[in-house]
């Protein structure tokens, strides 16, 4: 890990907040994310359970009856709404404003959005998280965007462009489609380059390349993020990063609203670039630890079970203990 990580981290712990009574439910997070179809059942869930793993005070899943079934025998911990509907399953009374009223009624009791973990592609679902995303915009929410999420912004990019409280978390697939979408040609660029060029194409949003490295860029700032993670790449991993996004963004409210006593010395914008790149150095630093216990076979869960060790490791010492 570099220096420039280490000072980074340490700047991310301004953010953290303390432990005090003072505190009551709720004000260090409330998250919801919108995901879960009948096939896609565990990504809501591994992102839910990061955000409250890391500290956020309440964890919902906003998903498909189908799912939210499932979701619920996973864990008693999160609060599971089954308010999506899938083309195969609505009414003909169901429409995607319809839908997504229940879902924007929630907003109010919420801080940060994850959008897109087990999404899928039917096109009532994501109709629906369009006007969601529409609604929590008018309301200066903070949302991520993954997976399924991120093909709101491929087809329908005015739903982000422009908008600072956004960020997405691309792979390296999902990276080259909303290039193509914005017809930038990258190749050639170094990868921080292409993060911040397509940042500046969504009009500056932050992006989450990730990589061997994750580059994080809002068109104007670039982070980048060179913690040691694991070699297995399954499937599920990006979910603990949107989860981990969902809980620093919550702090970062809190920080704003003045809810400890500090320094008050980090923007707004420094803060969401900070709390991308908190949860990018989690994400890594979860995947290391899993990786060194099960190599090979890794998955997802492994990942969860890492959070408390990680965020210890990374933001509870004096310095990182990396």
């Amino acid at each position: 890990m570099s220096q420039a990580t280490k000072d980074i981290l340490l700047k991310v712990r301004k953010i953290v907040p303390p432990m005090l009574e003072k505190f009551h439910k709720g004000q260090m997070g409330r998250v919801a994310v919108i995901g879960g179809s009948e096939d896609y059942t565990g990504a809501p869930y591994f992102s839910a359970m990061a955000s409250a793993r890391l500290g956020a005070d309440m964890s919902h899943v906003i998903c498909e009856p189908q799912a939210a079934a499932v979701i619920k025998t996973y864990s008693p911990n999160l609060m599971v709404h089954p308010l999506m509907r899938q083309s195969s399953h609505a009414s003909t009374s169901d429409t995607s404003s319809s839908i997504a009223k229940s879902v924007i009624d929630m907003l109010p009791r919420l801080h940060v959005l994850v959008i897109g973990p087990g999404l899928g592609r039917d096109q009532l679902m994501q109709d629906t998280c369009a006007k969601v995303i529409e609604a929590a915009r008018d309301k200066n929410m903070p949302f991520v965007l993954d997976a399924d999420g991120l093909n709101l912004a491929q087809t329908k990019p005015e739903l982000v462009q422009g908008y600072r409280e956004c960020i997405l978390t691309p792979n390296v697939v999902e990276f080259a489609r909303l290039c193509k979408s914005k017809g930038l040609d990258v190749s050639g660029l170094e990868e921080g380059e292409q993060a911040k060029k397509l940042a500046k194409a969504f009009g500056g949003v932050t992006i989450i390349q990730k990589g061997n490295k994750d580059y994080i860029s809002n068109g104007e700032t670039t982070f980048v993020n060179d913690i040691e993670g694991g070699l297995k790449r399954s499937g599920g991993q990006g979910d603990t990063l949107t989860g981990s996004l969902a809980t620093f963004l919550a702090w970062r409210k809190a920080y704003l609203d003045k809810l400890w006593d500090h320094e008050g010395d980090l923007d707004s914008v420094e803060l969401l670039a900070l709390a991308a790149f908190g949860g990018s150095a989690l994400t890594r630093e979860c995947s290391r630890l899993a990786f060194a216990k099960k190599g090979r076979s890794l998955q997802a869960s492994d990942l969860t079970e890492e959070v408390h060790v990680a965020f210890l490791n990374l933001f509870d010492e004096p310095s990182p203990k990396l």
